[in-house]
């Protein structure tokens, strides 16, 4: 049996990693191979232990998701026509018309999932490429968690997209109401699908392959 020694941080001392035992999982299929195979034995994908282009993909992303966060909150985001007007309502206004209407709930809600959250991501995913492009010590455990905050959150952030559609699909009392999504819920639908192409495309092992270069 192998005893391993705990250590003051709560580590497991003597442990190593797939990469150190000279070992490479397929990122497919998951079978694993030594670190010297080049292509999987099992679904024929090409093994590499480390994507070395993994940060440049993350920053691309992520600057095509906040170029298309501006538009989204210059625009608007509904086009709401009836028979006497025709008005158009941008997210901060969307907010702003909600609280003078009395709907601060609602209007919270919709601040912190098109503000807040977008904002929010944006700056997690440029903190966690920094950090490992500088060759951060910080908490490692503490990046990982802000990492998969960021990829939780990322399945609610269609939430206002989905809500424009919603309406659009709901209110078409032909001459009398129409609701229509304007050139803002592309946008925003566009900057969330980027940003979630970001976060996928970061590998969160570079977090600990660094703490372990500096440690």
């Amino acid at each position: 049996m192998q005893v391993f020694d705990l250590g003051s941080t709560g580590q497991v001392a003597g442990l190593i990693t797939a990469r150190e035992a000279g070992l490479v999982a397929c990122q497919r299929c998951g079978q694993v191979h030594h670190a010297a195979t080049s292509h999987c034995k099992r679904c024929e994908a090409p093994l590499q232990s480390r994507d070395t282009d993994s940060l440049q993909r993350v920053w691309a992303w992520l600057i095509a998701g906040m170029i298309a966060y501006i538009p989204a909150n210059i625009y608007p985001m509904l086009l709401t026509s009836t028979v006497v007007e025709r008005s158009e309502s941008t997210i901060i206004g969307g907010v702003i018309e909600l609280i003078e209407y009395g709907s601060v709930g609602i209007a919270i809600i919709v601040f912190v999932a098109s503000v807040l959250i977008p904002v929010g991501k944006f700056v997690a995913i440029a903190y966690l490429a920094i950090s490992i492009q500088r060759g951060s010590r910080r908490d490692p455990h503490a990046r990982h968690k802000a990492y998969e905050v960021v990829e939780f959150i990322g399945r609610w952030s269609m939430i206002d997209v989905f809500v424009v559609a919603i309406l659009a699909a709901l209110v078409q009392l032909g001459t009398i109401a129409t609701i229509n999504p304007g050139i803002a819920a592309v946008s925003f639908a566009l900057s969330v699908i980027f940003t979630m192409l970001s976060a996928q495309s970061f590998d969160p092992r570079m977090i600990w392959d660094k703490n372990r270069a500096n440690g």
